[in-house]
């Protein structure tokens, strides 16, 4: 995601080193792989409502007019099983399930080919949390995403993952097929999990 600078190594996105692209290219290209983050309020504007979070993302990619922009936030927002009295809450008048939908519908506005998912239920309820993920898988399937989906809880990981990535100090360390490594390997430490889809309809 460059969140954060890479010290050393490459990594490639559709065979492009994304390590070494200018600027722009990168700018370009995170139109195409957005993220989910694991707090839902930390990761929204306080200051702005729900509708024009989602708005900004499209705003700053040139999606269109601002009809279409509303056209498409109300219905990446109804897809994620919010309504037009959600999108004019701010942040602190949602709850945490409400925030993380927010969040999901914001990293698919853009009709990304991957999402990164880093721990997006660790903060939530256990009541929410199988709402999350059940929604996450939903979206996954209707727009063929491919999703890496970071977590410790290694129940979610055997529910959701086709592939598990296990990593210790940094370093993957096994890579197998999730029915594999949960039957004849080490234990995991923190898990990449990758689902992929090959037709990608748009919402």
């Amino acid at each position: 995601m460059h969140l954060e600078k890479p010290t050393e190594g490459a990594i490639a996105f559709d065979g492009e080193d994304l390590n070494t692209v200018s600027s722009s290219r990168l700018h370009a290209a995170r139109r195409r792989f957005q993220m989910v983050f694991q707090d839902p309020y930390a990761s929204l504007n306080a200051r702005m409502t729900a509708r024009v979070i989602l708005a900004e993302a499209l705003k700053n990619y040139r999606y269109g007019s601002p009809a279409e922009i509303g056209k498409r936030v109300e219905a990446v927002a109804a897809a994620c099983g919010l309504s037009s009295y959600h999108l004019d809450k701010f942040p602190h008048e949602l709850s945490g399930g409400q925030c993380q939908r927010i969040g999901i519908a914001r990293a698919i506005a853009l009709d990304p080919e991957m999402i990164v998912a880093d721990e997006p239920v660790s903060a939530l309820d256990v009541s929410i949390q199988a709402q999350i993920i059940n929604l996450i898988l939903k979206l996954q399937q209707e727009m063929g995403l491919t999703l890496v989906f970071v977590s410790h809880d290694l129940s979610v990981v055997a529910h959701i993952a086709d592939r598990v990535a296990v990593m210790y100090l940094g370093r993957i360390v096994e890579l197998a097929p999730v029915h594999d490594l949960f039957t004849a390997a080490h234990i995991p430490i923190r898990g990449f999990c990758f689902r992929r889809c090959r037709v990608r309809p748009r919402l």
